[in-house]
């Protein structure tokens, strides 16, 4: 049985995305507004010690290229793929923090955040409101049920 996909659909995913990117966005902005913060958080959470601040602006800077084609929706396995990545990395290694709670409680917003990223990943062909070309399954708008 074939079912028509809910127009509101893409709309959904651009949000999601919208919303992962004002995430990426702050992140990325740290890294040119206060470096030596960004290095801090190398340091503490991936044991990337003694960054200096020239090494943080180049992350920064291939950062901001990637949110910046994340949000226009352009190569989505590429770009979404490789969001996911970093924010599954960022969510993993601070991993210790959840152990504690309530010590911790904004810690916890990196795993709604994930299921979006994994959401968006796995949908990013219905997602047809981006600067890119649709594909074949975004033009057909239909689902099998079983």
């Amino acid at each position: 049985m074939q079912k028509v996909m809910p127009k509101h659909l893409p709309l959904s995913l651009l949000l999601l995305r919208l919303g992962i990117f004002i995430v990426f966005l702050v992140w990325t902005l740290d890294k040119f507004v206060n470096p030596e913060h960004a290095a801090s958080v190398f340091a503490k959470f991936y044991a990337l010690e003694n960054l200096g601040t020239s090494i943080v602006y180049v992350v920064g800077s291939l950062q901001i290229i990637l949110i910046f084609l994340f949000v226009a929706g352009l190569f989505k396995k590429w770009t979404y793929g490789i969001i996911l990545l970093l924010h599954a990395a960022s969510t993993f290694a601070t991993f210790g923090l959840y152990l504690t709670p309530f010590d911790n409680l904004l810690f916890f917003a990196a795993w709604p955040m994930l299921t979006a990223c994994i959401a968006l990943f796995l949908m990013r062909d219905w997602d047809t409101l981006t600067l890119g070309k649709r594909t074949s399954l975004a033009q057909t708008h239909t689902v099998s049920i079983q």
